[in-house]
């Protein structure tokens, strides 16, 4: 398993993944779950991935292929609108785990996988789609401008209280960060290194991309703020009537 989080805010986006691919208790890889295309300089093309790693992997060099490839349909490139990739990349991902099933019409719920796509093409505003597994999705909105994968319910309420369109991007990018520390305390299929992307509205070439290693210092700093943070508060709560 894995977690992933992408942020749609006014400033821009704020994209942060794990990567952590476990089989079991003893089998434990990394790959990477942030994707950043190749495409022409107008467009930024970001994918984030979670589930079977044969699919996400299908998907993600069925893509890269097209990119390459002036006389694909759906190239990155010809596209003119970002949810015309999101249907693209879904019909993919619904064809990849099809081709796993009992028949056309079936996929194996063993070869799911979930995407979210983030992004920007020219001057057309910022999105973030979530892609489910049947190749359908849906898009981050002002009164849902965070969008998760994998193992979201630890992670979701650090989100849910700090998160509204029109915080900044560092402290959304914080936030995805202590969001992530809060799945890998409570999961241990979710694990670094930690990949970070921040990417200002309209001037996405100006986009951040960071990695956190384990033992990585600002990530330690990070946590045990938060920590300690979280103990001061804890103290200041309301007693009881009948404590002293």
């Amino acid at each position: 398993m894995t977690y992933c989080c992408a942020i749609r805010l006014d400033a821009g986006l704020v994209l942060a993944s794990d990567s952590r691919t476990s089989a079991g208790v003893d089998d434990i890889s990394i790959y990477s779950k942030m994707h950043r295309f190749d495409t022409t300089p107008d467009r930024l093309v970001v994918l984030l991935s979670a589930g079977n790693l044969a699919t996400t992997q299908t998907v993600i060099r069925q893509v890269e292929r097209d990119v390459g490839n002036p006389e694909a349909e759906h190239a990155l490139n010809r596209t003119e609108h970002l949810d015309e990739i999101a249907r693209y990349i879904g019909g993919i991902s619904a064809e990849a785990q099809t081709s796993y099933g009992s028949s056309a019409e079936q996929s194996s719920p063993v070869m799911e996988a979930s995407f979210i796509l983030a992004g920007q093409i020219g001057n057309q505003p910022h999105e973030a789609f979530l892609i489910y597994p049947l190749g359908n999705y849906i898009a981050a909105s002002p009164t849902k401008p965070f969008l998760q994968i994998g193992e979201t319910k630890y992670g979701k309420p650090i989100l849910d209280r700090m998160i509204d369109p029109t915080v900044s991007l560092e402290r959304a990018a914080r936030c995805a960060l202590i969001s992530m520390d809060a799945a890998m305390r409570s999961n241990l299929s979710v694990g670094p290194p930690i990949e970070l992307l921040i990417s200002p509205a309209d001037r996405h070439e100006d986009a951040r991309r960071l990695r956190y290693d384990e033992g990585e210092p600002y990530l330690t700093k990070l946590r045990e703020a938060w920590a300690d943070g979280l103990n001061e508060l804890f103290v200041k709560l309301p007693r009881f009537d009948w404590e002293a």
